[in-house]
């Protein structure tokens, strides 16, 4: 016999995805910005991580902090709507990961200001968030594939191109890595973005919900 589908709280999920767009947004922004206003900066060889210290490191530290509010919003949206067994509270957990690893970048300021006093943890969180958004792209790949074939498709395309071009990243020259970083930070802001839409279509009812696993 077929399940019973529980309608999922439509202003949670609209509410979500605003949220995730809005911080997605900031981050986006907050990077443009940043590089027009910091002193110096080259876009193309220099990271993401050398906007952030200095005197307008609280352009950045905002940015960042904004995406962790949208990692934050879809776990919540994702605890909510719950597509798939294990694999989809594998993905919940990477979400929620990825937000506090967010916000400990943002917190420590070790940039490129050559902060080498103490314990220096920054180059072993971003080795963390590259395995976790690897991990996220693929574990909720089959659960978004029940909303529509082609959230599924997106996600495993992310997770390709983010395992092939992730690791690449450590070998590159200095005097284009930082164009290089920019390239792969759009794979995660084109799946949030993706996540988002899932979830203003499935509060709309455009997209037909499946029986939550």
């Amino acid at each position: 016999m077929p399940q019973h589908v529980t309608r999922p709280n439509s202003q949670l999920l609209i509410g979500s995805a605003v949220v995730a767009v809005a911080g997605t947004i900031a981050m986006v922004l907050g990077n443009i910005i940043g590089s027009m206003v910091v002193p110096n900066h080259d876009w193309v060889a220099d990271t993401v991580s050398d906007l952030a210290a200095g005197k307008y490191e609280i352009i950045q530290d905002v940015a960042l902090y904004g995406f962790a509010g949208a990692l934050v919003a879809c776990a919540l949206a994702a605890a909510h709507l719950h597509l798939d067994g294990a694999r989809w509270n594998i993905g919940i957990a990477c979400l929620a990961l990825l937000a506090m690893c967010v916000v400990v970048i943002g917190a420590r300021n070790e940039y490129g200001d050559n902060d080498n006093e103490g314990i220096v943890i920054h180059i072993y969180v971003v080795y963390v968030i590259g395995a976790l958004f690897a991990a996220l792209f693929l574990t909720m790949g089959r659960g978004l594939g029940k909303i529509a074939r082609r959230y599924g498709v997106m996600s495993y395309f992310c997770a390709a191109l983010w395992i092939v071009g992730a690791p690449i990243f450590f070998f590159m020259p200095t005097g284009y890595d930082g164009a290089y970083e920019r390239g792969l930070g759009i794979i995660s802001v084109v799946w949030v973005i993706a996540f988002s839409w899932m979830l203003f279509s499935v509060a709309r009812g455009r997209e037909n919900t499946p029986t939550q696993g």
